[in-house]
């Protein structure tokens, strides 16, 4: 019984860790991918050996230069003028001005981009789902729709960051007196880690 319940124990306090690492690990293969495969092709033909997280290090170099760049006044122009020559590229204009927003919104005290956690039916009435109010939805939907609609983010677990959004009538959103923060835990425990109330 003794042998049963260390295991136990140590499997519930190393899973957490385990999960933590192994998100970590993705992250960090992925960006090693983006500079890893090229830099490393050039030091192979030429040196005749490879060096494994070389990606991640010109990744962290890049990130820390552009941070120091951005952080002083003429920093700040140089980021500005930059920033107007990337937008000029097609394809490219579509897509950073959606992405910077959406990271502004995450990192904005003042306009978070999760407003209230809320109880939606979804997919379908009789099954509810917890989800995260955005925004308010726009002129047309409302129109076409015929009532007012709310902008609601339907996390999927373990991930809050990745789901589906849904336009839900403002009638049939139960608004849940929790934070951000219980909704996220909820989410990403599967609905193991219950809000204290």
């Amino acid at each position: 019984m003794k042998i049963r319940h260390y295991f136990a124990t140590g499997f519930l306090i190393s899973l957490p860790v385990f999960i933590t690492l192994y998100l970590i690990f993705i992250i960090f293969r992925f960006i090693d991918g983006i500079f890893g495969k090229v830099i490393n092709f050039y030091i192979m033909r030429y040196l005749g050996f490879t060096i494994p997280g070389v990606g991640i290090i010109i990744s962290l170099i890049i990130v820390f230069a552009v941070g120091f760049t951005a952080a002083n006044f003429f920093g700040k122009r140089i980021m500005h003028a930059l920033e107007g020559w990337f937008l000029k590229f097609p394809f490219i204009r579509q897509i950073y001005p959606a992405a910077k927003q959406i990271v502004d919104s995450f990192i904005s005290k003042d306009s978070p981009a999760f407003k209230k956690v809320v109880l939606v039916q979804y997919p379908s009435k009789g099954v509810w789902a917890v989800g995260f109010l955005t925004n308010e939805s726009f002129k047309e939907a409302n129109e076409k729709a015929g009532r007012e609609l709310l902008h609601v983010f339907i996390a999927t677990t373990p991930s809050p960051f990745t789901g589906y959004l849904a336009l839900i009538p403002k009638e049939d959103v139960r608004y849940l007196d929790m934070s951000i923060e219980e909704g996220i835990k909820l989410i990403v425990s599967g609905g193991i880690v219950k809000p204290a109330m």
